[in-house]
């Protein structure tokens, strides 16, 4: 049995995230530690609790039972949020949390394949009651393409070696777990320590469960889905993530003046961001906690239309 998940940056979190009395969203409940301190913390604050991971919904609606009917729960991807949200009554937001983090559980987990610090089947998915395993993609895939996934979201050097034999060793039956596929990687980069097994873990879970379109899409709608003033919180732990995030909050860069349209001039930005300095853990944290090392934390409060 896993330890709890320790909530990453939990005090910083619930600074910025809290806004008084409203509906809340948390986008990736987890253990349900950011969202169980936050019912606490605002007594007048109901919540939209949403995770990919049935076995997480599962977990914390035990953990989130006292504060009975002010949690509404539901199965969603980051791009089914809208759907989510139109069922749970569709009221505007005060306040959104997004943690691109995976959670000890989910780890720890033989049976998901996500670490290779246990043997498990090549599955790496974060909701094993749908989509393709890790190994039913690896049967499918072109080694360009595969290639691209480990540069694209893990920035794997030696990504076509490392792709070509991992293709190989599918291709042959040799790829039988974690362990297999972590053996095959140290053999193709002649290196077998976790710094350079862990990108590509990470690149491949990233894949398999489609992250970043997901990250984009939700990133997309929250400005219809947050009230005037509302307040929308993102943990990343992956610079694919953290750029994503201060991309679409931040916005575009500006276009040159002299291309821009005329009606683009008097256009505001729809969020204020009010971590001009990203927010990383401090030195305790990190050590009662290192898998909080590489989180990022940034907040963005919604303009009045």
């Amino acid at each position: 049995m896993s330890a709890r998940h320790e909530p990453v940056l939990l005090r910083e979190t619930l600074g910025f995230l809290r806004q008084g009395a409203g509906l809340y969203l948390d986008a990736t409940l987890g253990d349900g530690g950011h969202a169980s301190a936050l019912l606490a913390a605002e007594p007048a604050a109901r919540l939209l609790a949403c995770d990919r991971d049935l076995a997480a919904l599962e977990h914390s609606r035990a953990r989130l039972a006292p504060f009975g009917d002010r949690v509404m729960f539901a199965h969603a991807t980051f791009s089914e949020l809208p759907q989510a949200h139109a069922s749970a009554g569709g009221e505007l937001l005060a306040g959104a949390l997004f943690d691109f983090g995976l959670s000890s559980r989910q780890i720890d987990d033989p049976a998901r394949g996500i670490s290779f610090m246990h043997d498990g089947p090549l599955d790496l998915r974060m909701d094993v009651s749908r989509g393709a395993s890790l190994l039913e993609r690896l049967a499918l895939v072109e080694e360009a393409e595969l290639a691209h996934v480990l540069r694209a979201y893990g920035d794997v050097r030696g990504a076509s070696r490392i792709a070509r034999a991992m293709l190989a060793e599918c291709r042959a039956g040799r790829l039988t777990g974690t362990r297999a596929l972590a053996a095959c990687i140290a053999r193709a980069c002649g290196d077998d320590r976790p710094a350079t097994l862990a990108p590509v873990f990470q690149a491949l879970r990233i894949w398999v469960n489609d992250e970043l379109a997901h990250v984009d899409a939700a990133l997309a709608w929250l400005p219809q889905a947050m009230r005037d003033g509302g307040v929308v919180v993102t943990l990343a732990y992956h610079s694919g993530e953290d750029r994503r995030v201060k991309q679409a909050l931040r916005g575009q860069p500006q276009m040159d003046v002299r291309r821009r349209p005329a009606a683009a001039e008097a256009e505001l930005p729809v969020w204020e961001e009010l971590t001009r300095r990203v927010v990383v853990p401090g030195e305790e944290e990190q050590s009662s906690n290192p898998r909080s090392r590489s989180a990022r934390l940034r907040a963005f409060r919604r303009r009045p239309r």
